[in-house]
């Protein structure tokens, strides 16, 4: 069951903040100053090609993904390793690029990606400009999402909804 607020919705979110929302006991907006008070910052060093200025070299610094999606309580059991890979966050930036991972794919007992949730990009604090998410192990940029305004966060539907019927 989702417990969406409106405070915690995409387009209520503050200059330089972001929503965490969807099925989750605790939806909340974070800001890029949060997201280095409340979590341990990982560091990164990436390579990735964009389709429009070739390849790009940055580093970056912050949070993994997983510990502050984990913080908002996803409404699943965590022991449950079948019910935790159903889930999905759907990643949105303020430029209008969207963005999908699985739940297994940052989990460390499935893929375990280091994901991260930047807060400073090549030595300069992101501040007002926002979050940006990096997906160090993709080799092209299409998931590397600035100015993060909102992650949704929820299970996959069941396969028998919108299945096409033969």
């Amino acid at each position: 069951m989702s417990r969406t607020s409106a405070a915690a919705r995409p387009g209520s979110a503050r200059t330089g903040s972001f929503a965490l929302w969807g099925s989750v006991a605790h939806p909340a907006t974070l800001t890029v100053a949060d997201l280095r008070r409340g979590w341990e910052q990982h560091h990164a060093e990436v390579v990735f090609d964009c389709a429009t200025a070739g390849p790009q070299h940055h580093t970056f610094d912050g949070p993994l993904l997983r510990e502050v999606v984990a913080r908002a309580r996803p409404d699943f059991d965590p022991a449950r390793r079948k019910e935790r890979s159903r889930y999905l966050l759907a990643v949105r930036g303020g430029d209008g690029h969207h963005a999908v991972l699985s739940w297994a794919e940052i989990d460390a007992d499935f893929g375990n990606a280091p994901v991260l949730l930047a807060t400073r990009m090549d030595d300069e604090d992101l501040g007002a400009a926002g979050t940006q998410l990096v997906v160090p192990s993709d080799r092209c940029g299409a998931r590397y999402i600035s100015a993060v305004t909102g992650i949704w966060i929820g299970p996959c539907p069941p396969a028998e909804t919108g299945a096409p019927r033969s």
